[in-house]
């Protein structure tokens, strides 16, 4: 089968490579009709993980399943179904608890697996024509009849709008309450779109790309831009003096001030400095244990210069990690289904899977207009 293939940084191709099949008895086989490029990937894509050359990318999977494991419970071919991005057993104790992000069966020893992820297992990802799915009862999430129609929408459950919706649940948002959110990335904007559907009496939207600025405006956010000024003193300005009630991190370890320079600590720190006393933070943004190619020691061993005193003293809290995503996309998939959620507003490229490579290097370049890239390898 086709899939895209990590040779090395700035380097992926396209290459025929053995087809996924059934390994045990609870896998199904999905043929891709839908995966994404996602911001993670470009983590990796620029050489900023210790992911292996030979791995193929892509945890953003929707398709049909085309073969059935004899475990298979639940399932059958023909079904379509997405995916989420975190493999979970279903039955150790942190997928019992929910938290399936962190998974102590898929990948023994680590808390934690994915497919097609630097440190997360020996899984491929779903940037191919077919992919194997382990523990297929639990981890596929099966679409309603018709599913076809809103196809842009669905494939969003696998990491990007759980994901968005995580954040504001770390965060601690209420109905009513104010959040500023750091990065206007399709995780950021869909943290926008998560807080408006919630309730958020204000949403701010912190970015300096123009394109993202809009779009998070055409979600409901106010944009909130470094060009224009200092950042916190905007988002003073437009909570009267108090602070956003919550803030939203969806940046990560690779940020970047309006002038190009990269400063792990910019978001955090800013996060604290515009978060009201007693507020929270919540952090989905990609922090790693290690950055092989991080120009500091101290971000090279994952650590960032914290504003921890200014965070103490008022009284703060944050919570961070990867998205459950099992625990909400059911529900967010009945929102999406009855049409209270349509995280689909932010695509801005449908492509073949061929095209993949050089969709890789528009997006890692943050091109004008490449906000969310999805691919069709089947189509």
């Amino acid at each position: 089968m086709k899939a895209l293939v990590y040779n090395g940084p700035h380097d992926v191709s396209i290459n025929e490579v053995p087809d996924a099949k059934i390994e045990r008895p609870n896998d199904v086989v999905i043929k891709l009709t839908t995966t994404n490029i996602c911001g993670s990937d470009l983590h990796m894509y620029e050489g900023r993980t210790d992911l292996e050359p030979g791995k193929v990318l892509g945890h953003e999977n929707m398709g049909e399943i085309v073969e059935v494991g004899d475990g298979v419970e639940t399932l059958q071919v023909g079904q379509r179904v997405v995916l989420p991005f975190n493999i979970g057993c279903g039955f150790c104790k942190n997928c019992e608890a929910g938290k399936t992000g962190y998974c102590l069966t898929a990948d023994p020893g680590v808390a934690g697996a994915a497919f097609g992820f630097a440190g997360m297992g020996p899984y491929n990802g779903g940037q191919a024509e077919y992919l194997r799915v382990p523990f297929a009862d639990f981890n596929c999430l099966r679409l309603p009849e018709g599913a076809q129609e809103k196809e842009l929408d669905y494939v969003m459950l696998s990491d990007i709008f759980p994901t968005g919706w995580h954040a504001t649940e770390l965060a601690g948002l209420q109905p009513g309450e104010s959040i500023v959110v750091y990065g206007g990335g399709p995780v950021g904007l869909m943290a926008v779109h998560s807080a408006v559907i919630k309730g958020a009496s204000k949403v701010m939207l912190v970015d300096f790309h123009d394109d993202r600025l809009a779009l998070g405006e055409q979600l409901g956010a106010i944009p909130i831009d470094p060009r224009k000024g200092d950042v916190v003193e905007q988002i003073l300005e437009e909570t009267r003096g108090e602070g956003a009630d919550r803030g939203a991190e969806c940046v990560g370890y690779q940020c970047h001030d309006h002038h190009g320079t990269e400063i792990p600590n910019l978001t955090m720190n800013q996060l604290v400095a515009a978060v009201r006393p007693t507020g929270g933070i919540g952090v989905v943004g990609l922090f790693l244990p290690e950055d092989p190619g991080a120009k500091d020691d101290m971000a090279k061993n994952g650590q960032i210069a914290f504003d921890y005193g200014n965070f103490w003293f008022k009284g703060q809290h944050v919570a961070n990690g990867q998205a459950n995503v099992k625990h909400y996309n059911r529900r967010l998939r009945d929102l999406i289904t009855e049409g209270k959620a349509k995280p689909s507003q932010i695509v801005s490229h449908e492509l073949s899977l061929d095209e993949a490579p050089d969709a890789y290097k528009a997006f890692d370049e943050r091109q004008d207009g490449w906000t969310k890239v999805v691919l069709h390898p089947t189509a």
